[in-house]
């Protein structure tokens, strides 16, 4: 039930990481019960693609049956400039998105994998749900990055999460030579993700500049079942010449 001001409130409803798998695993493998239910009585929703919401709460319905029939739901997408530009440092004003919460209706933001606003867009609109005095509400789902960070060995009392590394190779051997010296001087592990399309790009960027001594692991298709998590020297990634694929979403980090 919405809080006793009238006003609903915003949940953070986290979507299972297999988004683009042939094979889906079964929703409770991925998402507890109290976040599916939530889910299912959700009728109004801001999200990045209707049609990947429509299609991951046709798959809550088959666990916790919706309380409005997803061709009912009221859902509005994100701009794709937030898509591609991010809404992170506050150049995109979410308010009337809010417009339902306002009116009393709970509200959900979802992105396409993992938490919303977390190496997603949705900032901007839990900012401005703080600004409108609404409720905000994170439920309990997977969230990729701190899944690869538990399973690397690297440092996790400080850490920091850069986001995409630049697209040319020179560029971004550049930007990893500055996380490695910081990784280095501070012991703070650095993560950060890329276009899966890019992978191995980014694999032979990374054997290629830092040190054989720097720690390299790299987590792929967690929560499914072709989930790995490689974690060694450069010295020793590149003895074994691991490979990546270019469609598995990855998570990478780097520490002394």
């Amino acid at each position: 039930m919405p809080p006793g001001d009238g006003k609903g409130r915003l949940f953070l409803v986290p979507a299972p990481l297999d988004f683009g798998f042939k094979e889906s695993s079964a929703l409770q493998e991925q998402l507890p019960q109290a976040t599916l239910q939530t889910a299912a009585h959700i009728s109004h929703w801001i999200c990045e693609n209707a049609k990947s919401l429509r299609a991951y709460l046709a798959r809550v319905n088959t666990v916790h049956a919706l309380g409005t029939p997803v061709q009912a739901l009221q859902i509005t997408e994100l701009p794709r400039e937030v898509h591609k530009k991010g809404d992170h440092l506050g150049n995109f004003d979410a308010s009337p998105l809010l417009a339902a919460a306002c009116a009393g209706h709970d509200m959900g933001l979802v992105s396409e994998a993992g938490m919303p606003a977390i190496a997603d867009p949705g900032s901007s609109v839990v900012r401005a749900a703080h600004r409108l005095g609404l409720e905000v509400i994170a439920l309990v789902g997977p969230v990729s990055l701190m899944l690869a960070l538990a399973a690397s060995g690297l440092n996790g009392q400080s850490f920091a999460f850069v986001g995409y590394l630049p697209s040319d190779q020179a560029g971004r051997a550049q930007r990893l030579r500055e996380l490695e010296g910081l990784a280095r001087k501070t012991g703070q592990t650095q993560l950060f993700i890329e276009t899966p399309y890019r992978n191995t790009a980014l694999l032979q960027t990374l054997l290629q500049t830092l040190a054989p001594t720097t720690r390299l692991a790299v987590s792929s298709g967690l929560t499914t079942p072709q989930a790995r998590t490689i974690s060694s020297t450069v010295a020793h990634w590149r003895a074994q010449q691991g490979g990546l694929d270019n469609h598995t979403p990855a998570v990478f980090g780097i520490g002394p």
